[in-house]
């Protein structure tokens, strides 16, 4: 071609097979929250065989990669597949943020009384429209008895983020400055920093269930508290897991200050978690 070559991959199964665990997973993942631990074991076996897949095909990029299989016209098809799978993450994000301002701005005003769509002021008088909806007035109604402070667990986890993006950046000047020392020691805080986010947030999860009342089923407040932060809290297992990976790779010798687009892509993918995580600190937390 006139703008150079293409690389023609050979056929391979990873990503069927990476569709049907993908699918197993939800199964089992939706039959688990309707009807309960029956749905566990197909959602394990989904999980587990996505990482094998994961693993697998991975693997698979790595050697050919190492192989010197990848020119220049693949390293922009990666950059290009990087930015619009971040795209689609933030579309996924913004649709969860949006149901959160949906419900404050609109649903909640108008439960009040404002207009003359005040459902809840009619049916219960002293229905006062304020956000958390804490106490429901009808008892046959869950909610949260209250709500956490950000400046405890919150604000810890936020200063955990923020501190695991300044090191990984150090971490990736290093790669590209040819401090390989540097770069595992600052890679290995990031990925405690990471570690220890999650265990934070396993604390905060297990205080909402046994201290405030804060579940799935808590009402709008709580089915938007978990899906937010949950989803978030998956998505820095899965960042943890990639740099890693990429720690891994950096004791092997596999970055060059001019050829280390895999780490450049977990970056980009760590740095995103970040700012959703500083989003949902703002809205969820503090306002």
């Amino acid at each position: 071609m006139s703008g150079g070559s293409y690389y023609v991959p050979e056929s391979s199964k990873w990503p069927i097979l990476g569709s049907l665990s993908l699918g197993a997973m939800m199964v089992g993942t939706g039959t688990l929250l309707v009807h309960g631990l029956a749905g566990m074991p197909v959602m394990v076996i989904g999980l587990l065989a996505i990482l094998a897949v994961m693993t697998l095909w991975f693997r698979d990029v790595i050697r050919e990669s190492r192989g010197g299989l990848y020119d220049a016209q693949m390293d922009r098809s990666f950059r290009w597949g990087m930015g619009w799978f971040i795209f689609s993450e933030v579309m996924f994000f913004a649709a969860f943020f949006g149901a959160l301002f949906y419900v404050r701005t609109f649903a909640l005003p108008w439960l009040g009384g404002e207009g003359a769509k005040g459902v809840a002021s009619l049916l219960w008088p002293d229905f006062t429209a304020t956000w958390p909806l804490l106490n429901p007035p009808d008892a046959s109604i869950e909610g949260p008895s209250e709500t956490f402070s950000p400046w405890h667990l919150p604000l810890v986890n936020t200063l955990i983020l923020v501190s695991s993006s300044i090191t990984l950046t150090i971490a990736h000047e290093g790669i590209k400055e040819g401090f390989r020392d540097s770069a595992r020691f600052w890679l290995t805080v990031t990925v405690l920093l990471g570690l220890t986010f999650i265990t934070v947030q396993g604390v905060e999860y297990y205080e909402a269930y046994a201290h405030y009342g804060i579940t799935l089923q808590a009402g709008i407040y709580g089915a938007t508290f978990f899906l937010l932060t949950g989803f978030h809290g998956l998505h820095v297992i899965i960042g943890t897991i990639i740099l890693a990976v990429m720690l891994w790779r950096v004791y092997r010798g596999h970055f060059t200050a001019d050829d280390h687009f895999a780490f450049e892509a977990g970056a980009w993918y760590w740095h995103f978690v970040d700012v959703v995580w500083i989003g949902l600190f703002t809205f969820v937390y503090v306002f």
